[in-house]
C-alpha cells in the first residue's frame, strides 16, 4: 500500500463540509466579555432601557409639556389624570407631570453627583490605604470608620443651619460619609493585587507608588468599582428623596420625588395620583439601577467567565 493509497486530497465539498463544521474561538477582551455576558442577562438590560428612558424624558418631559412646574391653577386643583394633566393636578392646580419631570431632573443629578464624588474620593482613599499599608493604613481606617460612625441626617442638619437647605447642601451631606463603603472595597482590592507578579516587577523596576496605583492597581479594580458606583447611585437618590420628604432638601417650588410624595401623602385616600406617580418612579429608578449593578456584579466576575 503507497501513500497515495492512505492520504488523498480533500474534495472540494469536504472541504466545505469542514469548514462550516470548524468552531473558531474568538478572542475577547475583558470588557468585550463583560459585555457580552451583560447582553445575555435580560434583567439588567430592562435597568438599563428603563435609566434610558427616564433619562430621556427628564431631559425632554418638561420641554413637552404646556405648563411649568410652578405654574398654579386654583381652579383646576386636583384634576385627575386626563388629556390636559396627563399624570393630574396637585392641591395647587400644578401639573405633576411636569413636576414629576423636573423632580426626575434633581432626583438624577442630586444621585449620579453625590455618587461620582464617592467614587472619586473613595477610590483614592482606598487606594492609597491598600497601597502603602501598615500604620498609615491603620490610621486612615480607623478615620473612616469614625467618620461612618456619624449619621448623615445629623450632618444635613447641621450643614442647613451653616449653610442653608438647597441641593448643594444635600449633596455635601451625602459625600461626607457616601465615600467610606468604596473605600474599603477599594483597599481590599488593592490589597489582593500589589501582592501580585505584576506589581511586584513595576517595583523591581523603579516604578513610583504614584505610577503603580494609577497605571496597575486602579485599572484592574475598575470592576468593583464600576459595580459599587452603579449601586451607590440609588442609595443617594433614596437619600435625596427621604431627605426632601422630610422638607430638609430642596425647597419650594421646586419640583422633587420627596416633596412630591410628602405633598401627596395626606392626599393619598381621595387623590391617589398624587403619591402614585413620585412613589413609581422613585421605585422604578431604584429598582433599575440595582438590576444594572447585579448584572454588572455578574459580568465582571472572573469565576463564571467561561
Amino acid at each position: 500500500m503507497t501513500d497515495e493509497d492512505l492520504f488523498s486530497p480533500l474534495s472540494q465539498a469536504e472541504k466545505k463540509m469542514l469548514e462550516e463544521e470548524s468552531v473558531y474561538a474568538l478572542t475577547l477582551s475583558y470588557w468585550q466579555d463583560a459585555w457580552r455576558r451583560l447582553k445575555q442577562n435580560r434583567l439588567a438590560i430592562f435597568g438599563i432601557i428603563s435609566l434610558l428612558l427616564l433619562l430621556v424624558m427628564a431631559i425632554l418631559g418638561p420641554c413637552i409639556s404646556h405648563h411649568t412646574y410652578y405654574e398654579m391653577q386654583l381652579s383646576l386643583k386636583n384634576e385627575p389624570p386626563n388629556s390636559t394633566f396627563w399624570f393630574g393636578t396637585d392641591e395647587l392646580g400644578r401639573d405633576l407631570f411636569t413636576r414629576c419631570w423636573w423632580g426626575a431632573r434633581i432626583s438624577l443629578f442630586v444621585g449620579i453627583t453625590a455618587s461620582l464624588v464617592d467614587m472619586v474620593i473613595g477610590v483614592l482613599y482606598g487606594a492609597v490605604a491598600g497601597l502603602l499599608g501598615g500604620k498609615i493604613e491603620e490610621g486612615m481606617m480607623r478615620i473612616a470608620d469614625i467618620l461612618y460612625a456619624i449619621p448623615y441626617l445629623l450632618v444635613v442638619i447641621l450643614l442647613m443651619v451653616m449653610i442653608g437647605p438647597g441641593i448643594a447642601t444635600i449633596i455635601i451631606a451625602l459625600t461626607m460619609t457616601g465615600w467610606i463603603n468604596m473605600a474599603r472595597i477599594v483597599r481590599s482590592q488593592i490589597l489582593q493585587m500589589k501582592q501580585q507578579d505584576f506589581v511586584t516587577s513595576a517595583f523591581a523596576l523603579g516604578a513610583s507608588h504614584s505610577r503603580i496605583l494609577l497605571k496597575h492597581l486602579i485599572p484592574n479594580a475598575m470592576g468593583s468599582i464600576i459595580v459599587t458606583l452603579t449601586l451607590t447611585i440609588p442609595s443617594a437618590i433614596f437619600a435625596e428623596a427621604f431627605l426632601s420628604f422630610l422638607g430638609l432638601g430642596v425647597q419650594a417650588p421646586i419640583a422633587s420625588w420627596g416633596t412630591m410624595a410628602n405633598d401627596g401623602l395626606p392626599a393619598m385616600r381621595y387623590y391617589p395620583w398624587r403619591l402614585f406617580f413620585p412613589a413609581a418612579f422613585i421605585s422604578l429608578t431604584m429598582l433599575s439601577f440595582n438590576l444594572l449593578g447585579d448584572g454588572l456584579r455578574d459580568a465582571f466576575d472572573p469565576r463564571l467567565r467561561k
